[in-house]
C-alpha cells in the first residue's frame, strides 16, 4: 500500500511497508477520465444508478460459454442481521452465527510440532504457523467440506510480537531489537524471515464442531528461505543472475505475500506485493528495473537483515549493491528475483515453488482466474498494489485442457494491462514485443526485458494510472469482474487525479466491467459498483448515501462466493484507525453485498488495530474462515515498552496479540450469509 505525494507533502495514512510511489509517467489518470465521462457534482448528489445503468447498458455481449449477465441472473440473499461499527477488542458477527479463531501465529504444524513461545529459535519458527495471515484457500480432501488443507498467505511481520528480547524496548509497530552496532541478532533474523511466506496445514472438524490441526506429511512451511524455481520468459537471463544461481534458475524464499490465487488445476498462487523494501542498495545510480519500484541509494531494508551479525549468505542477499566483478558474484539482481506470483502445489509437500514470470513484475495484490472453459486461454487478472499503478491480465497461448493443464500454461501467453476510456469502454494493451512502442528503440530489446520492467513496459504502453488496485473477483454467473481501489488523499479539489470523481478521496471504491466476448477479449464496458464512505461521503448503486450499517472505508480484500455474493473487507491503515474522519468505522470490518441492487451489510467487525483480510468456504458454504491480521498494531511505541498494549486477542488477558483465523458457522447449519 503505497500514497501517490506531491513535493512537500506527507503522506499520514501509510501502513507498515507500503511501497512509495514511484511512477513518474505521464498517463492518464483514472479520474480524469471519470470526469470527462460524468459530471462530478451531478454524480454525488444521486445519479450514480443512472451513470451505472448508462453505461452497462451499453456493455458489450458476454461469451456463451457462461450464463447471461446482467439482471437476468438470480440475486443472492442477505438473511443476516447487520452487526453495528465496533471499537471493542473483540470479533463480533451477527446473530445467529458462531466464531472461534484458530491457527494462530506460532501454532505447530511440523516437524516435532514446537509449541508456541515468544522464547522459540527460528528453527522453531519453521514448523510454525507464520505472521500476519493474509490470503488463503481452502483445499478440500476428497471432496469433503471437513476435512482439508487451508494454505495461506504470511503478509510481513511486526517483530515486537516475535521476539523475547523485545520486551522493554520502545518499539513500534515495524521497529525491531538491534545490536549496539547496528547489527542483528542471526536467530531473530531467521525468526523473522520463518515468519514470512505461506502455511499449509490439514485442518479437520472432528465430530464436536471444533477444527483442529492434523498432523499429516502435507502439513508445511514455505518461508522466505525456501528454493524456489523461476519459470517463464524472464527465467534463465541476465536478469535473474546472482551468486546463489548464476545461472538464473533459482532463488531462495517469497516475501510480502499478501492474496493469492487458486488455478484451475487446483494449485495455489501467493502474490508478492510490496517485497522492494526489504533490500539495500548504496550503488549510485540504480536502474529502472529497481527503481520503478521504489529501490533508491541506501544502506538501509525494511528489517535489516543484511546485517546479520554471522554474515550469512542468505541474509547477506539482501543488500543489492554491486560488490563483486560480475552480477554472477554479489546479488545486485536479487530484487529481481521478487515481485513474482509464486506457485506452490499444496498436494505435493516435496514439490518446489514456482515463480510464474510471465504473469509481470510488481507489487502484485494477488491473481484471479475467470473460470477456466474447456480448449479456450486461460485467463487471470492481476492488481499492483501501489498509488496510480495499473490492472493486468494474463491470457494464455495455449488453451485449456482439464486432464492434462499445469501451470506450464502460465508460461505462454501475453500480458497485458488496461486503458480505461471516458465513455465507459476500456482496452487491453499487450505487451509484448513490437506492441504498442515496445521496440528495442524504445528501451525494451525483448519479452523479457519487458517482464522484468513490467511497469516501465505499461507506462510507456499508455495504461491508466488506477488508485490502488487491490483485491479481485469474478461473478461465476455473468462473469463481470470486480476490483477494489483503496483511497488517495493527494487529490485536491479542482485536481482530481484518481480513480473516482471526488477530491481528498480518503475512502476508496469498487470498479467492475464486462469483457467482450469472452474473458480472453481485448476490449470491455467499466462502471463504479459502490463508492465507500461514511454517510455523508458515499454511494451505493442506486445512488443513495450508505446506510449506517454498509459504511466502511479503504476497500481491500474481494471475494464473491458460489452464490453472488460480494464480501468486501476493510484495511484503514493503523495509523489513522479510530481517529479524526476515520472514527465512525470502527475497527476494520467485513461486509455482504448484493451485485445486482447493490444493497450492503456488515457482517463481521474485528479487534483492536487490525486489518480483515483472506475469506473462503468449505465447499457446502457452511464453514467460512477470515484471516485477522496484525491486531494490536496500533500500541506506540511507550507503551509497549510498559507493557501496556491495545490488544491481547486471541487469547486474552495479558497475552500477546497474534493474528488468526476465524471460523464462522450458523447456529442452525445453514449456508453463511443467506
Amino acid at each position: 500500500m503505497t500514497q501517490h505525494q506531491r513535493p512537500g507533502h506527507v503522506d499520514t495514512i501509510l501502513a507498515a511497508g507500503d511501497e512509495p510511489a514511484s511512477n513518474p509517467s505521464s498517463n492518464a489518470y483514472f479520474g480524469d477520465i471519470l470526469q470527462a465521462r460524468m459530471d462530478r457534482r451531478t454524480l454525488l448528489r444521486g445519479s450514480l444508478a443512472a451513470a451505472v445503468a448508462g453505461a452497462m447498458a451499453t456493455h458489450l455481449p458476454f461469451g456463451s460459454a457462461f450464463a447471461a449477465a446482467g439482471t437476468s441472473a438470480p440475486a443472492p440473499s442477505l438473511g443476516f442481521q447487520a452487526v453495528p461499527v465496533s471499537a471493542a477488542d473483540t470479533v463480533v458477527v451477527p446473530e445467529g452465527y458462531r466464531v472461534k479463531a484458530i491457527l494462530p501465529m506460532g501454532t505447530p504444524i511440523s516437524g516435532a510440532m514446537p509449541a508456541y513461545s515468544l522464547a522459540a529459535s527460528g528453527k522453531d519458527q519453521a514448523h510454525q504457523v507464520g505472521s500476519h495471515h493474509d490470503g488463503m484457500h481452502f483445499f478440500p480432501l476428497e471432496g469433503s467440506s471437513r476435512d482439508g488443507l487451508l494454505v495461506m498467505n504470511h503478509e510481513y511481520i511486526e517483530p515486537r510480537f516475535l521476539h523475547a528480547a523485545a520486551a522493554g524496548l520502545a518499539l513500534d509497530r515495524s521497529g525491531f531489537p538491534q545490536n549496539a552496532d547496528g547489527s542483528r541478532d542471526d536467530d531473530q533474523v531467521l525468526k523473522e524471515l520463518n515468519a514470512h511466506g505461506v502455511s499449509v496445514v490439514r485442518i479437520r472438524e472432528d465430530d464436536d464442531g471444533q477444527w483442529r490441526v492434523v498432523e499429516d506429511a502435507h502439513n508445511r512451511r514455505v518461508t522466505g528461505l525456501t528454493p524456489m524455481r523461476l519459470a517463464g520468459p524472464v527465467a534463465g537471463t541476465e536478469h535473474l543472475v546472482t551468486k546463489y544461481s548464476p545461472d538464473g534458475t533459482m532463488t531462495r524464499g517469497t516475501l510480502n505475500n499478501c492474496a493469492h490465487g487458486v488455478t484451475p488445476w487446483n494449485t495455489y498462487l501467493a502474490a508478492e506485493e510490496n517485497w522492494a523494501g526489504y533490500f539495500a542498495n548504496s550503488d549510485a545510480e540504480i536502474d529502472r528495473r529497481q527503481a520503478r519500484y521504489g529501490i533508491e541509494t541506501r544502506d538501509s531494508g525494511r528489517y535489516q537483515w543484511h546485517r546479520a551479525e554471522g554474515g550469512a549468505d542468505e541474509y547477506m542477499r539482501f543488500d543489492a549493491s554491486s560488490r563483486g566483478a560480475s552480477a554472477s558474484e554479489d546479488y545486485r539482481n536479487e530484487p529481481h528475483t521478487f515481485g513474482w506470483m509464486v506457485e506452490i502445489d499444496p498436494m505435493d509437500p516435496a514439490s518446489t515453488p514456482i515463480k510464474r514470470t510471465h504473469l509481470g513484475r510488481f507489487a502484485h495484490e494477488g491473481v484471479i482466474f475467470a473460470p477456466a472453459v474447456e480448449g479456450q486461454p486461460v485467463v487471470a487478472y492481476s492488481g499492483d498494489d501501489a498509488r496510480f499503478e495499473y490492472i493486468y491480465k494474463f491470457v494464455s497461448a495455449r488453451p485449456f485442457q482439464a486432464a492434462s493443464a499445469d501451470g506450464s500454461l502460465l508460461d505462454e501467453g501475453t500480458l497485458y494491462v488496461a486503458r480505461f476510456h471516458e465513455d465507459g469502454s476500456g482496452e487491453w494493451l499487450a505487451l509484448a514485443p513490437g506492441e504498442n512502442g515496445l521496440t528495442p528503440e524504445n528501451g525494451f530489446k525483448d519479452l523479457a526485458d519487458i517482464l522484468v520492467n513490467t511497469r516501465s513496459a505499461a507506462d510507456h504502453a499508455g495504461a491508466t494510472k488506477m488508485d490502488r488496485p487491490e483485491w479481485g473477483a469474478v461473478d461465476p454467473v455473468t462473469g463481470q469482474v470486480y476490483f477494489t481501489l483503496t483511497n488517495n488523499t493527494r487529490r485536491e479539489e479542482g485536481d482530481e487525479d484518481a480513480a473516482n470523481p471526488r477530491a481528498n478521496n480518503s475512502f476508496g471504491h469498487i470498479i467492475r466491467w464486462q469483457e467482450e466476448g469472452t474473458h480472453a477479449g481485448t476490449r470491455f464496458a467499466w462502471d463504479l459498483f459502490v463508492l465507500a464512505g461514511d454517510s455523508d461521503d458515499s454511494r451505493d448503486l442506486a445512488g443513495e448515501p450508505l446506510e449506517q450499517d454498509a459504511i466502511f472505508a479503504s476497500p481491500d480484500g474481494l471475494w464473491i462466493d458460489p452464490d453472488r455474493r460480494v464480501w468486501i473487507q476493510t484495511d484503514i491503515s493503523e495509523s489513522v484507525m479510530n481517529t479524526g474522519i476515520f472514527e465512525v468505522f470502527g475497527n476494520n470490518q467485513m461486509l455482504a453485498a448484493n451485485p445486482e441492487t447493490g444493497e450492503i451489510k456488515r457482517f463481521l467487525t474485528g479487534p483492536v488495530g487490525q486489518e480483515i483480510t483472506g475469506v473462503i468456504t468449505t465447499p457446502d458454504q457452511r464453514t467460512m474462515f477470515v484471516n485477522v491480521q496484525h491486531p494490536g498494531a496500533t500500541t506506540e511505541a511507550d507503551a509497549f515498552a510498559a507493557g501496556d498494549l491495545v490488544s491481547h486477542w486471541p487469547d486474552g488477558g495479558s497475552a500477546i496479540p497474534r493474528s488468526a483465523t476465524l471460523v464462522i458457522t450458523r447456529e442452525d447449519g445453514g449456508i453463511i450469509g443467506a
